[in-house]
């Protein structure tokens, strides 16, 4: 399998990333280390989690996530075979998100004992906190760079203009720079990246691991009326999406993968890997039939019909 640069970093990866956010939370151990194993054995090795995954489920406080990748890893002897990224920030139990250098130094040494690692191939600022200088938060990370409990750093969720003013502190100062950006971008959700976030990743070569590949589940077409909502956990989200457009983008998803002999999940994350501005799409699985559905994108090349198509169907 072809493997992509992560920006200017020294990280290839595979074209899909395997979200972590389910393990703990819709999937146990047990069915976590399954799908992990099936990810790999497929030919893929990037697995995004974050130090907050699932805090929100009944009983947990957060870190499950990151604790099962942890135990996987070591079970199967494989951390120098995967790339494994995670993220601070997010409100953790404190009532804030938080990126002050004492949070952060200490977030860190939570996160890698809970992988079971000595270093973060790819550690990613969460939420924004607006209350710390963009400069104090990359010279924490630039320290635990130099440290080698990191590899490189990226973001999530920065508004274009914390983004772009943290590109020029790190080139000012000599500071770790971001290379990856986690916005919200899928075949519905495209506004919002492509107008205010697209062109500063491409213009500083950001690779983008988007988060929400498959809308929640409903670009892989299972949500298509109300009555449909209670079929996962994650029904309750789809409503907003059953509308004219996305009806009309379902509709596409039908022609496309039809054509292809395929599912319409496998047709909306090859939409994200042929864009060019996309590096590896974030999508999970809770079960091997999932994960194929996942994984069969990554081997996809929709011609420039398929893709305007989907394109015209998804215009905003």
């Amino acid at each position: 399998m072809i493997k992509r640069q992560l920006g200017n970093s020294d990280l290839y990866v595979s074209s899909l990333t395997l979200g972590g956010n389910v393990f703990g939370w819709t999937i146990d151990e047990e069915k976590s280390f399954e799908i992990l194993d099936g990810f790999v054995a497929a030919g893929f090795n990037f697995i995004d989690t974050a130090d907050v995954y699932s805090s929100w489920a009944p009983g947990n406080k957060g870190g499950e996530s990151e604790t099962i990748i942890g135990k996987w890893m070591q079970a199967k002897g494989n951390r120098d075979q995967v790339i494994i990224a995670t993220k601070v920030g997010a409100d953790m139990g404190q009532g804030k998100t938080d990126l002050s250098k004492s949070y952060i130094t200490k977030a860190v040494e939570d996160s890698l004992k809970r992988l079971q690692t000595d270093y973060i191939d790819l550690y990613q600022t969460h939420w924004d906190d607006a209350t710390a200088p963009v400069e104090e938060t990359l010279e924490t990370y630039s320290e635990l760079v130099k440290a080698g409990k990191v590899r490189w750093i990226g973001a999530s969720n920065l508004s274009p203009e914390r983004l772009t003013e943290s590109l020029e502190a790190s080139k000012k100062n000599g500071f770790s720079s971001y290379q990856t950006f986690q916005p919200e971008y899928n075949l519905y959700a495209r506004e919002g990246f492509e107008k205010n976030l697209e062109k500063i990743c491409l213009d500083n070569n950001l690779g983008v691991i988007n988060y929400y590949s498959l809308a929640s589940g409903f670009l892989t077409g299972k949500y298509r009326s109300e009555t449909d909502l209670g079929k996962s956990a994650r029904g309750g989200g789809i409503k907003d999406f059953l509308n004219e457009r996305g009806f009309k983008i379902l509709k596409a998803l039908d022609d496309v993968s039809a054509r292809y002999n395929t599912t319409q999940a496998s047709i909306a994350i090859a939409w994200l890997i042929a864009r060019k501005s996309v590096t590896a799409p974030i999508a999970s699985a809770t079960s091997l039939k999932q994960l194929d559905a996942l994984t069969q994108a990554a081997e996809l090349n929709l011609d420039t019909d398929a893709i305007e198509i989907l394109n015209s169907a998804s215009s905003y």
